[in-house]
């Protein structure tokens, strides 16, 4: 397990349109994802314990945005040859266990994550409706820890300054996690 941090916010930068298959089966477009508030671009997996310990407040986080117009998508870029936990099988079976409320797709060619320039799991890009950056920073400040249940919820409150403003914070504090497994040259 290789530790990243996400770079600082390129503001302004425009959202990569992509089509992906998720674990519905069905083909997602970027603008399927989005609502008329914007849109929360996930970079997660099934392996990463940063994202596993994540995975419930994720899913709650998801429900508040949704409510408030702001679409959500998850997209996994990792190589499932060499993590086998990160199968399209295994993203099925993820999805329906936990019961996630939001599209999760499969990137095969790591082309999306590359457009984006996601580096870890999880990497959160949140967009306004014109589909700029407004967001790269972290869930929150519990990291690995159980939920600590007085922490500031950062992307929340970021997304829906977002969708209020078409503007992030101008402080964020950038995400952490394993690094996107790469597929070899």
């Amino acid at each position: 397990m290789t530790l990243m941090h996400t770079p600082s916010c390129d503001v302004g930068l425009d959202a990569p349109d992509f089509n992906l298959q998720g674990v519905d089966g069905r083909y997602w477009a970027r603008d399927e994802c989005a609502d008329k508030n914007g849109l929360l671009v996930m970079f997660i997996c099934n392996h990463c314990p940063y994202v596993k310990a994540i995975q419930q407040r994720l899913i709650e986080d998801v429900a508040v945005l949704k409510k408030n117009a702001i679409g959500v998508v998850a997209i996994m870029s990792n190589d499932p040859d060499d993590y086998p936990e990160d199968s399209y099988r295994n993203m099925q079976r993820v999805a329906k266990d936990l019961n996630y409320n939001f599209p999760y797709l499969i990137d095969e060619t790591q082309e999306i994550a590359k457009a984006y320039g996601a580096i870890c799991t999880p990497d959160f890009f949140g967009y306004n409706k014109q589909m700029a950056l407004q967001y790269r920073g972290r869930l929150d400040e519990t990291g690995m820890k159980q939920h600590i249940g007085d922490a500031k919820r950062e992307l929340v409150e970021a997304m829906l300054e977002v969708a209020k403003t078409g503007k992030g914070p101008v402080e964020q504090v950038p995400s952490m996690g394993c690094s996107i497994k790469w597929r070899s040259a």
